[in-house]
């Protein structure tokens, strides 16, 4: 292996201490951006994996697909290719997911401000412009969840900037609804049936279809594993678009979506809303 010089060999070494510990690493050039791909990798040809959900990096021994690219196999750090890399990086990046982590990334003073008014105290990393809050637990990475507010877990990379101070939390649900986009809400509302079209005949023949359907549509609510709250939205919203305007739908009908919903810790008052703002973008 080529003798590292004084930067590449402490942008390698924070590597390998961040891989024996578990957490997948991976390099970045100016910009706070990963390496490009290589020719052989252009375009994806060579069937790398970076928009799964898993990190699955290609058999191409060079740092390619951006976080997927993230390892904790010193084999591969240590690699020609990777420590060529490491001598042009700028810093060392990790996969917080991969390391079963979610971090909050606060861009500005207001966005601090608003994390200590509104989410659980943990590790905390300074960063050029503001905070790194550190949870135990992935999920789903998104940006601008809110003003100057980023989630970096899963399919996403964070700079490393030291391990911080203070102890980690459990990631929390409030951290979790944040990419949640809520459909709006239409005020209270009952919750009703739509009026038997047709002269009342189901144009589904046979109740067994519907019944077939309520049950899938429970099945897709309890197999939420994130975003529970979008999810039971688009499932009533399907629900009715196929069985809302027949009028075949009954009280026990709903009651068992809602019982799904709940059970995957919904309140009531969320179900109705969603309910009845699913009934208003149908028009029903």
């Amino acid at each position: 292996m080529t003798q590292p010089t004084d930067v590449q060999g402490e942008h390698l070494r924070t590597a390998l201490s961040l891989a024996a510990s578990g957490v997948p690493v991976l390099p970045l050039r100016a910009g706070k951006v990963p390496f490009g791909n290589c020719r052989r990798c252009a375009t994806n040809a060579c069937g790398g994996r970076p928009n799964m959900k898993t990190p699955g990096p290609c058999t191409c021994p060079a740092p390619c697909h951006g976080w997927a690219a993230a390892t904790t196999d010193t084999r591969v750090i240590n690699a020609p290719t990777w420590v060529r890399a490491w001598r042009d990086a700028a810093a060392v990046a990790y996969h917080p997911g991969g390391a079963g982590l979610t971090v909050v990334d606060l861009d500005n003073p207001e966005a601090i401000a608003w994390a200590r008014a509104s989410l659980p105290a943990t590790r905390t990393v300074p960063t050029t412009r503001g905070e790194h809050w550190l949870y135990q637990g992935a999920m789903q990475g998104a940006n601008a969840v809110r003003p100057g507010v980023d989630i970096k877990s899963t399919m996403a990379y964070a700079r490393w900037l030291g391990p911080g101070t203070g102890t980690m939390t459990a990631l929390p649900d409030v951290v979790r609804a944040l990419t949640v986009k809520e459909p709006s809400t239409v005020g209270p509302a009952a919750v009703t049936v739509p009026a038997l079209a047709m002269d009342g005949e189901c144009r589904h023949r046979t109740p067994a279809f519907l019944d077939r359907g309520i049950a899938m549509a429970e099945q897709r609510i309890t197999a939420a594993s994130s975003a529970v709250h979008a999810t039971v939205y688009r499932t009533f919203l399907a629900v009715l678009s196929t069985h809302g305007r027949c009028g075949c739908l009954t009280d026990a009908h709903i009651a068992r979506l809602f019982t799904a919903a709940q059970a995957k810790g919904e309140s009531a008052r969320h179900c109705t809303d969603a309910w009845a703002n699913a009934l208003t973008r149908l028009g029903l």
